[in-house]
Parts: structure tokens; sequence; C-alpha cells
């Protein structure tokens, strides 16, 4: 058996993009809340009976969400242009070297209808 455990937060932010559709709203600095989600995968410990300690992960989200929250994304350090993939990669980035047994991270707006999942 495989087990997966994740953990949720997210962020206010606002940012730029530009796009062919929608292109002025879009060019324009506009916000967002967003929604991310991190899962880890594997088998539970002997020990602690757990896949991974989700305080662990939470501690380390706490970080990535500290680097994105009330921030204007198109000058977030490492992030590139502020897409929904970007933000993937991102907290991906973040998280794996403290944790090998990263299965996806998934970022979404929920006012707009809009998400992205990267998946190892």
């Amino acid at each position: 058996m495989n087990y997966e455990i994740s953990q949720r937060f997210y962020f206010d932010a606002a940012h730029t993009l530009k796009r062919s559709i929608g292109a002025e709203g879009s060019r324009r600095i506009h916000g967002h809340t967003y929604h991310c989600e991190v899962a880890l995968s594997g088998m539970p410990e002997a020990n602690s009976g757990m896949v991974s300690d989700l305080g662990l992960l939470r501690a380390q989200l706490d970080v990535v969400r500290d680097q994105l929250d009330h921030h204007y994304l198109d000058e977030v350090p490492s992030l590139g242009v502020p897409t929904l993939e970007n933000l993937c990669t991102f907290v991906w980035h973040a998280v794996a070297p403290h944790f090998a047994n990263i299965a996806s991270v998934r970022v979404w707006r929920d006012g707009m209808g809009d998400s992205c999942t990267l998946r190892k």
C-alpha cells in the first residue's frame, strides 16, 4: 500500500500577466486569493506510524507562504512569470530539499475556477 497525505495553505498576492485573451485586465496589477496543497506519498514509518510529520510540512509551508502572501508576485525571486505553473514549481522547489517524497503540488484560485497540478 502507498499512502498520500497533504497540507494546504492560502495566500493573497498581486501580479500582472501578459496574455493573448483578457489581455488588458491581466496587464494591470490585480490580485487573487491563491490556495496551495502539497501532497507527500509513501509508507508510514514503523516507529511513528506516519508517512511524514504534517507538523514539519506545515512549518516548511509557512516559510513558503511568507515569501508569497501579500507580495507582488512579479518581484518574487526565483518565481519567474507569475503563472499557476510557475507557482507550482516554486513551491515544489522550496519543499523538495526537506521532503523527498513529494507526490504533487496543486495551486488554484477558487474565485476564477483555475488550477494547476504538478505531479512527480
